[in-house]
Order: C-alpha cells, then sequence, then structure tokens
C-alpha cells in the first residue's frame, strides 16, 4: 500500500502551465540583477492564487487593454500593508495574456526588511531608482509603479481613496524610453483593515515610514490578517507620452503631464467606488463614494 502522500499546492489557475513556460522561456538565461527566482514565483503562486480568486474576490477589468508589449503600471496607493501591489501583480501574472511579471518600483525601507526584502526581491520588485528602472525598461520589462509612495498608505480613515500627491520621477523615466502608461485604480484594499488612525510621531521614533493602528488589532494575532474586503481592479486606456517632451524638461512642464495622470485615475476611483460591492455596508463603515 502506498504511502499517502501531502500535496502543497493549494490551488493554482488554469493556465498555470502558460505561465510556468513563460517563465522558464523569459528569465533562464542569465542570472536577475536583483534576485528574481522563478521558483519562488511559481511557489508563491499556489498561496497567492486562492487568496486572488477566492479570500479577495478580485475582478480584473480592462485586461482587454493590454498588447504585448512593455508598460508602466500606475496606481493607486491603497491599504495598510502594500495588499495592493501583491494582487496587482497575481492579475498581470495569471489573467494578462502573455503572462508577465511586474516588476514593482519599491522604496528603499522595503529592501532592507527582514526576510520580506529578499522574498519581494526574488519575486521581482526592485528599488525604484533612475538607474533601475532604465536598465528593466531597456530589458523590455514592465514596471508597477505607485506615485503616492508611503503618503498613499499611510492614510487615515478619513481619507480613504484620496489619491495623495504623484512624484514626478516616473514620467521622466517614462518619456525616455516612450513606455506606454497604463493607469489603474484599485478599490476594496482601504477596507481590509478599517478604522486606522496614524501615530506618526511614533512611527518617526521607530525609524518607519508609517504605523497604521486599525481597531481589528484588538482581536490579537487573528487582526493582523486583512479582513476579506472583495477587490476590483480597472485598467485605464494606455496613456503615451508626448515624444517632443524632453524627459530632462523643468519641473513645471512634468508637473502638468503628472497631475493629469494623477487626476485620471481619481476619477477612476471614483467611479470604481460607484460599482464597490457591499462589503464596507456589511462593516458599517463610512460610505467614500463623495471623494
Amino acid at each position: 500500500m502506498s504511502k499517502p502522500s501531502f500535496d502543497p499546492v493549494l490551488e493554482l489557475p488554469d493556465n498555470a502551465a502558460e505561465i510556468f513556460a513563460f517563465l522558464d522561456q523569459r528569465y533562464a538565461d542569465a542570472p536577475d540583477p536583483w534576485g528574481l527566482e522563478r521558483q519562488t514565483i511559481k511557489s508563491a503562486l499556489k498561496v497567492l492564487w486562492p487568496l486572488y480568486r477566492h479570500y479577495f474576490q478580485v475582478r480584473l477589468f480592462g485586461a482587454e487593454k493590454v498588447q504585448d508589449r512593455p508598460y508602466m503600471v500606475v496606481s493607486n496607493h491603497t491599504g495598510q500593508i502594500a495588499m495592493d501591489g501583491v494582487l496587482l501583480y497575481c492579475a498581470f501574472l495569471t489573467q494578462i495574456h502573455p503572462p508577465r511579471v511586474m516588476r514593482a518600483m519599491v522604496e528603499r525601507f522595503v529592501t532592507r526588511l527582514p526576510f520580506m526584502g529578499t522574498f519581494f526581491a526574488q519575486g521581482g520588485a526592485v528599488l525604484g531608482d533612475r538607474q533601475n528602472c532604465q536598465y528593466l525598461i531597456d530589458h523590455g520589462e514592465s514596471l508597477m509603479v505607485f506615485p503616492e509612495g508611503v503618503r498613499g498608505i499611510a492614510k487615515n480613515t478619513r481619507d480613504f481613496y484620496k489619491v495623495q500627491s504623484f512624484s514626478k520621477g516616473f514620467y521622466r523615466m517614462a518619456l525616455i524610453h516612450h513606455t506606454p502608461i497604463i493607469p489603474c485604480a484599485i478599490i476594496g484594499c482601504e477596507e481590509m483593515y478599517p478604522y486606522v488612525y496614524q501615530p506618526r510621531d511614533l512611527a518617526r521614533k521607530l525609524g518607519i515610514p508609517a504605523l497604521p493602528l486599525s481597531a481589528s488589532f484588538l482581536m490579537g494575532p487573528l487582526g493582523l490578517l486583512p479582513l476579506p474586503s472583495p477587490v476590483d481592479i480597472v485598467l485605464g486606456e494606455p496613456i503615451f507620452p508626448p515624444r517632443e517632451l524632453d524627459p530632462d524638461a523643468p519641473d513645471k512642464d512634468i508637473e502638468v503631464q503628472v497631475a493629469q495622470i494623477q487626476a485620471t485615475i481619481q476619477e477612476m476611483v471614483r467611479q470604481g467606488l460607484k460599482n464597490r460591492r457591499p462589503f464596507k455596508e456589511l462593516m458599517g463603515l463610512p460610505d467614500q463614494r463623495d471623494v
């Protein structure tokens, strides 16, 4: 009698074979400068996909707008633990054809996190400086950018879904290679940790950019788990930076373009909130539809 075997695979998407073949073909030739590992991505997908499909019940809108070419996906930053980036990463890996590993541009403190910094690098994350961005674009990679930075996730409850000011660096990088920008709105991550307070002075003393405190933390270790808020990811029409605009143009010229993208994403968020599934009503959360 054969011994029962334990299969660690929770669930994989129907196109898992296509995804794995893509990873093996795309990243087989040479080691990634930042440590991307195909096996880590394959293993992580076994956990990410059930969370994506069942726990957060993600809906992706606008996948048909993504062609087989490099993009810079620019999104609002939402939630308290950057789960938005994880779900957007999973969306492009599993629901876009052909699949792609979105190279997340992260802040320096992320690369220094014990264990997690290495894990994110193995998944494809890269310190978001100009040199790294240029290398990735030169090599045909697609970038995932959250121009709000920590400001986007370090919000109190009253500011949920209010897009914070964008930095300008991503747009200069898009200009260098004329990389099309896909505006993205993510709806649902704010509700994962309701009733958030940000003790900013304490965070500064601890040397971290943000310290979100949620009422759910009163539940103990279980309170650290994000609530199963349904998430919508909306992709807009690609924006092509004007070829006549120089990457080293004055800030005022860049700011005009960046402000338009920020306004586009804020409007996408506003429209997306109209189609929100009723999780927040069940939790008694304030209505965010008028942001």
